[in-house]
């Protein structure tokens, strides 16, 4: 499968209001479905939005809760979705995790988010992930990120390495921070030769105001699409064939010599 009909969902999180926000994506799922996408791309924590400090009241297992929910709605409209939401990871302990479910609504992978945002006081109520998702997919190995994380180049080159030829990162990234947003996105899909198909979320949660500007990336660092700071559903078909041919016209990861880069040289 190296055509892939993706749709980025962005969306205005009501903070704490599950309800609303369930109800929003399955619009979007229904549209996305319309126009024959293979995934639908949702935002960060598409929820609840940071309303951390209640956590215990939302967070569940990545079975059951929200997540049941998004499988429910994988089946019913045959979609690949993906997005973030606060799971439990036992003994009080809460996650920032993305799954991927199937058109059958399997989970074909989890992802905690690693890199935990201070600044929006991820780290006093969430325990940060130790470890990548890599998942084997019928379009070729994907990767799982989550909005902080494009800050941390390793984290997607091992993703590289492993031989990933999409990652998929869904944000709640706010302004005034949009040239942080569009170079970092071109960054990682460049120096990795890899697609990047990141969904942010818009509207505003007290003074902190969502700068959307969702966009695919190819491997070559072109903007595929990219959105405004508006509601609205996003759809582009990509060619993962694209990746290899990049690969092996500048092999820069072949290229890579790993000694060097430890210690200093005297």
């Amino acid at each position: 499968m190296a055509e892939l009909v993706i749709s980025l969902g962005q969306m205005d999180v009501k903070l704490g209001r599950q309800d609303v926000n369930l109800a929003a994506v399955r619009r979007l799922a229904a549209e996305a479905a319309r126009r024959g996408s293979d995934v639908l791309v949702l935002p960060e924590l598409w929820a609840t939005g940071y309303d951390l400090e209640n956590a215990a009241r939302y967070a569940t297992g990545i079975e059951v809760g929200v997540f049941a929910e998004t499988a429910a709605l994988a089946r019913k409209f045959n979609l690949h979705i993906i997005g973030s939401n606060l799971s439990a990871l036992g003994e009080g302990r809460f996650g920032n995790t993305a799954v991927l479910h199937d058109p059958s609504g399997h989970v074909m992978g989890a992802y905690d988010k690693v890199h935990l945002f201070g600044l929006m006081a991820e780290d006093d109520y969430l325990t940060g992930g130790n470890g990548r998702a890599l998942i084997e997919t019928n379009w070729g190995k994907t990767g799982l990120a989550i909005c902080y994380d494009l800050r941390f180049p390793e984290l997607f080159r091992a993703y590289a390495l492993d031989g990933a030829k999409i990652i998929f990162l869904p944000a709640e990234w706010p302004y005034p921070r949009l040239a942080h947003w569009r170079t970092l996105l071109r960054a990682r899909a460049i120096e990795n030769q890899l697609f990047i198909a990141a969904c942010n979320r818009v509207g505003q949660t007290g003074e902190t105001t969502f700068l959307g500007h969702s966009a695919i990336i190819g491997p070559w660092g072109e903007t595929l699409i990219e959105a405004d700071d508006a509601e609205l559903l996003l759809t582009a078909t990509i060619d993962l064939a694209k990746v290899d041919d990049v690969r092996a016209k500048m092999p820069v990861l072949a290229d890579q010599k790993p000694a060097a880069y430890k210690g200093t040289q005297t």
